[in-house]
């Protein structure tokens, strides 16, 4: 008596079988490369925030040398938070500089001091980078220059 099933009908079933299979490999790895992906973007922007950061301490450090005198006599001096009034020219930077940084950078604000013995400049800025490993609230980065004026 002969076998109902033949061997040409007992695997007629398994190319199905290889292709689901493949698939569902084929969908793993492609969500593994979109979160490479993700990864990726979100280093970048937090790349571009640390030299945004830098080009704007930069950028006050370069104010204060064209304004040297005033620089010495800590007249750019402001702390995080901070507010400087009058009209004068390193007034005028300073209030220009604090508002390019609360508005390019996330929770933006920025600190100078200068040590009148050693003509030391220190400029700090500070920015809550929300984009690599810091949690749903982000984390507090800063960025730091000393310089001889």
């Amino acid at each position: 008596m002969k076998s109902r099933f033949n061997r040409a009908d007992r695997n007629a079933g398994f190319t199905l079988i290889e292709a689901l299979i493949a698939l569902i490999v084929l969908s793993v790895g492609l969500l593994g490369v979109a979160g490479l992906e993700m990864t990726g973007l979100r280093a970048n922007m937090s790349s571009a925030s640390r030299t945004q950061a830098s080009y704007l301490a930069n950028d006050i450090m370069n104010r204060m040398r064209a304004n040297l005198d005033a620089a010495r006599a800590n007249a750019y001096q402001v702390s995080y938070g901070g507010v400087i009034s009058g009209t004068t020219l390193a007034a005028n930077d300073v209030t220009a500089w604090l508002a390019e940084i609360s508005l390019v950078l996330p929770g933006g604000q920025g600190q100078i001091s200068v040590d009148t013995t050693t003509k030391l400049a220190t400029v700090s800025v500070q920015w809550v980078d929300g984009h690599v490993g810091c949690g749903s609230t982000g984390c507090l980065l800063s960025f730091t220059t000393v310089s001889q004026l």
